[in-house]
């Protein structure tokens, strides 16, 4: 069954990688391009010429875009899947398709808006390249931590369900997240890249359509992978 649910969640996962490319072509391509022009603009400035394209804007902003976003897709569908799996029967929830829907919830508020919330996307010619390592380093210690929280947050929830009661296991599983989240945050580095002459309001457009994105992908997985779950099962139970 972990294979056949593993197969089903890399489908789920490249068609919603799909999808995100649309998405990514309406509202975050233009973004990107204006935030170019405006790199552009400033090499111009100060007398330096462009750096040379080693791949092409065009091929960047369709196949490239294209193969980026299905790939993302299809790990992330393969992972969500093996979770799904792990937790099969280990959460109080029926409906295969309820599980789903409730873990494409948690990663996408563990792994797509907390770290955003410490380290927000960037459009280009935001950011100095000599400290590209630090902060991704940085960043990927944020996912791991958030990811870590909300598992101890699950493990809070369903330890103290008998004995607190549902809604207040849950109130301290959030307070227990957020307290966590927000103290990993404060000792992490911050990072304040931003050219004085950047537009505010391109950088707030870049991010809005970055976690739009990301919300798309994960509702599109969670959703769909529940559907192909749910009959994945059901047949499975019929043939037995």
């Amino acid at each position: 069954m972990t294979r056949i649910l593993l197969v089903r969640g890399m489908l789920a996962g490249a068609l919603a990688g799909l999808l995100v490319f649309a998405l990514a072509r309406w509202i975050g391509e233009p973004q990107v391009e204006r935030a170019i022009a405006f790199e552009t603009s400033m090499d111009h400035a100060r007398g330096e010429a462009p750096e040379p394209e080693v791949v092409s804007r065009k091929i960047q902003s369709t196949l490239g875009l294209l193969t980026a976003t299905v790939v993302d897709g299809t790990a992330v569908g393969g992972i969500f899947a093996l979770v799904f799996a792990f937790a099969l029967g280990r959460l109080p929830l029926a409906s295969p398709r309820a599980l789903s829907a409730l873990l494409a919830g948690l990663g996408f508020a563990a792994i797509a808006v907390v770290p955003a919330l410490k380290y927000p996307p960037n459009p280009p010619s935001v950011g100095n390249p000599e400290t590209i390592g630090a902060r991704t380093a940085a960043f990927f210690l944020m996912i791991i931590f958030s990811l870590a929280s909300m598992i101890l947050a699950v493990q809070i929830v369903r330890r103290f369900h008998t004995r607190l009661g549902g809604w207040n296991a849950l109130l301290l599983a959030v307070a227990f997240f957020v307290f966590a989240t927000a103290a990993t945050s404060h000792f992490l580095p911050d990072f304040d890249e931003v050219p004085a002459a950047f537009q505010v309001t391109l950088m707030w457009k870049f991010r809005v359509a970055a976690l739009e994105m990301q919300l798309l992908l994960w509702s599109v997985l969670g959703f769909l992978f529940g559907w192909f779950a749910e009959r994945a099962i059901s047949a499975r139970e019929v043939a037995a």
